[in-house]
Parts: structure tokens; C-alpha cells; sequence
């Protein structure tokens, strides 16, 4: 009898609260499905327009750039292909051309007309994607709309006329650097030899690639830069500028993060900075998740205001993205986070597209204000590039055999000799 008591005393203490744990447990699902229905509604109403994807770079990996080995919809071992993107709720998408930094003064050009060639032919041979080469383009598309950008400096070989026939080919972006300087702009790495610096950020020549840019409206991505470069940049530049796939340096001081005085900067600057989901970047550890990539976005509208910020996942580049964004298809979970913390819609609308597009317009903006403006004849002077692969360009100097009053003269080749006078040239 007693433990006939104990038990319908037990029972009638646990019920409620059994009751009261299923109602909380309930509440929470019914909150986190509003909060994702929102979410989803949010992006619907706006699709997100992402700064940076490197698709582009697995597919020379994976497939050597044969896509017709590749099923666009479901593509093994990347993070991205058209289903995903769809789900994801994207509208827009800039793809990075990129080569290796060992490259550089060696066939870097031809390697990133390839990367050219491998996103244009993937964005112009699925109905899903539309290559896009304006602002207007971006917004009016019904399609998951594909911008092509170039990732490092050195794909242009110090060349504006090179910089100029990537705009032919639809280019809209470039980063100034990647993973290694160039003659003409300084790297956030250190991993490279190449061209190590004792002088200025930006050279004279590094300042006419910013001029051209804004002359022919292209986007100038500072992701990659060192911070005295992204400094000298932002003092020179007409146009805002971006960092395509970069995060806030006070939350992960790595440095291809951006600090908070270099962000008030970029603030006056009109620009905007696009945050990256990598794990490093946004952790500085292996591990991460969702609320630390929303750390920063809280932080970097604390400091210059959520109408400066967008979304550059770098999705593809590296492995190691945060748990619930580890894909194309999980944007709607930091949206989600973003909402639980207060983001109006209005602000993320600005987040999804809205500033994205509105740099863009403002950059058009300025290549109109410069139209009459003549393409730059700059060149980068040789000295300052000399590698073994770089030459002098002269006319042959021909002779008949006859013409030679000795063949085991000591006279230097023609090459040679203008060579040398190019460089007393130089020296004057």
C-alpha cells in the first residue's frame, strides 16, 4: 500500500513538469521553424548576391577543367553546384578566376584565361546560371546570376592592356593580390618570396591599376592585401572598393582580417566587406560554428553600420567551414542567427544584396564620370619586373652573312646591345 502511495505521489509531482517540458520543448521547435520559415522568407524576397566562390579552382583540381565530366547539379567533394545554390536561396554569385602564386612570372596569364574560360562556359551552358557583366544585369536576373572576378594581381602580369582584354572577356573584379606579392602591391602572406618589399605599398604602377580599374569599372578587391596596401588603396581609389571574402580582425586577429580603423576607412570610402565563413578566419581555429560567424557581423556593424557589410563565404577555397554552414545550401542558418539577434529585415536585405549592388552601381557610376578619360598607356618600368621570362621587345636586325666583315667579332648581339642601352635609359 505504501508503495502504492510513494508511486502516485511520484507520478503527481512528475506530471506537470513532464507537461510543462513537452509545452518548452515545443515552443522551441515552433520558434526555430518561425525563425527558419522567416529566414527562408527573408531570402526569398532577396537572394543573396555571395562575394566570393572558388568553384572555379576544384574544377581545375578535380575534373582539369572538362566539364563535360561534370554533372552541374550534384558535384562530389566541393560545396557548391547548382542544387545547392538553389536551396541556398543565391541570386548571385562571384566566382573567382585563380592560379597559384607559382605562376607568377610564368604563364599566369594563360593559366586565368583558362579559369576565364571554365566559368564563362559553366555559367553560359546550364538554363540555371546567367553570366552577368553589370549591376543592372545582377539585379534584373531571374537566374543565379554569375560574376566573373580575378583573384590576384599577378594573373595581369603587370600589364593594364592584360587588365584591360580581362574586362573584354567579362571580368568586374579583381583582388590586387593573393597569397604573394606582386611588383606593384604587397601581400597580407608572407609564404612567397616573390618580390619582397623594402619600399612603398603601392608603387606608382600598383597606382595606375587602381586608376585603370575605376576608369574601366571594375570592382577592386582588397581581400589578400597587406593592411599598407588596403591603406594606400583606399586613399587613392575613386570608386568604393570591396573586401570580397575578409572578417573582423578584433574577433580573429589573423591578418587577412580587417582591423576596426581600417573599417571606419573603408566606411568613408563608401566600400564594403564581405564576410568570410572560413574556419581560420573566423575562429582562428580548426573548429567553429554559427554564432561565431555572426560575432562578427555583430562587431563590424557596431563599428561602421550593417549598410557597409555582405557575404563573401569563400566556399570551395579551403577546407573547414563552420557546423550548419558548410555548404552553398546553409546560408538561411546564419540569417536565422542574425534574426535571433535583433537584425531587422531592412538590415538584412542590405546583407544579402542590397549593398552589394549599390557599391557595384557607384563604381559604374565613376567609370562613367571618367569616360572621357583615355585607356592608360602606363607601363611598369622593366626594372621593376625583370624576371626571366619578361623581354625586351625589339625589331630584328638582320644582316646578310656577307654583310659581317668578321664572324669572330666580339660585338655583342643586337638584342644584347639594346638591352644594355634600355638600361642606361633607365639610369639617366
Amino acid at each position: 500500500m505504501r508503495m502504492k502511495m510513494l508511486i502516485y505521489k511520484e507520478a503527481s509531482i512528475s506530471g506537470p513538469w513532464i507537461h510543462w517540458f513537452i509545452c518548452t520543448l515545443l515552443s522551441l521547435l515552433h520558434g526555430v521553424i518561425s525563425e527558419t520559415s522567416r529566414a527562408l522568407d527573408i531570402m526569398t524576397k532577396y537572394p543573396l548576391i555571395d562575394g566570393h566562390n572558388d568553384l572555379a579552382l576544384r574544377l581545375r583540381i578535380q575534373y582539369n577543367n572538362k566539364l563535360s565530366l561534370v554533372n552541374p547539379q550534384n558535384i562530389p567533394n566541393v560545396a557548391t553546384d547548382i542544387t545547392r545554390l538553389t536551396a541556398g536561396h543565391v541570386g548571385g554569385q562571384v566566382f573567382a578566376a585563380y592560379v597559384l602564386c607559382t605562376a607568377q612570372d610564368k604563364d599566369a596569364v594563360r593559366l586565368t584565361l583558362e579559369q576565364i574560360d571554365v566559368i564563362r562556359r559553366m555559367c553560359t551552358e546550364n538554363p540555371e546560371l546567367e553570366l552577368v557583366t553589370s549591376a543592372e544585369g545582377m539585379r534584373n536576373s531571374k537566374k543565379i546570376a554569375c560574376l566573373i572576378s580575378v583573384e590576384g594581381g599577378h594573373s595581369i602580369d603587370s600589364s593594364l592592356p592584360a587588365l584591360r582584354m580581362f574586362y573584354q572577356l567579362g571580368v568586374r573584379s579583381m583582388a590586387l593580390t593573393h597569397t604573394c606579392n606582386t611588383p606593384w602591391a604587397e601581400s597580407s602572406s608572407r609564404f612567397y618570396p616573390y618580390y619582397q618589399w623594402k619600399k612603398n605599398s603601392l608603387t606608382e604602377f600598383g597606382k595606375a591599376v587602381v586608376h585603370e580599374m575605376n576608369r574601366l569599372g571594375m570592382l577592386i578587391d582588397l581581400s589578400h592585401t597587406s593592411w599598407e596596401t588596403a591603406r594606400e588603396v583606399l586613399k587613392h581609389s575613386r570608386a568604393p572598393v570591396i573586401f570580397s571574402h575578409s572578417s573582423a580582425y578584433a574577433i580573429c586577429n589573423n591578418t587577412r582580417n580587417v582591423p576596426d580603423d581600417m573599417l571606419l576607412l573603408l566606411k568613408e570610402n563608401g566600400g564594403l566587406i564581405m564576410i568570410n565563413f572560413y574556419n581560420s578566419y573566423v575562429a582562428c581555429s580548426k573548429e567553429a560554428d554559427v554564432s561565431i560567424v555572426a560575432d562578427h557581423f555583430d562587431h563590424i556593424k557596431l563599428v561602421i553600420g550593417a549598410e557597409s557589410i555582405g557575404i563573401g563565404a569563400d566556399f570551395d577555397g579551403g577546407h573547414g567551414f563552420p557546423k550548419g554552414l558548410e555548404d552553398v545550401s546553409k546560408y538561411s542558418a546564419l540569417i536565422g542567427e542574425l534574426m535571433s539577434r535583433n537584425w531587422s529585415e531592412e538590415e538584412l536585405a542590405r546583407v544579402l544584396r542590397l549593398n552589394f549592388l549599390g557599391v557595384f552601381l557607384k563604381v559604374e557610376k565613376v567609370r562613367d564620370d571618367m569616360s572621357n578619360t583615355l585607356p592608360s598607356e602606363v607601363e611598369i618600368p622593366f626594372l621593376e619586373a625583370n624576371n626571366s621570362c619578361r623581354v625586351i621587345l625589339t625589331h630584328p636586325f638582320i644582316k646578310a652573312e656577307s654583310s659581317y666583315q668578321n664572324r669572330n667579332s666580339p660585338l655583342l648581339p643586337v638584342t644584347s646591345l639594346a638591352w644594355l642601352i634600355s638600361l642606361v635609359v633607365q639610369f639617366i
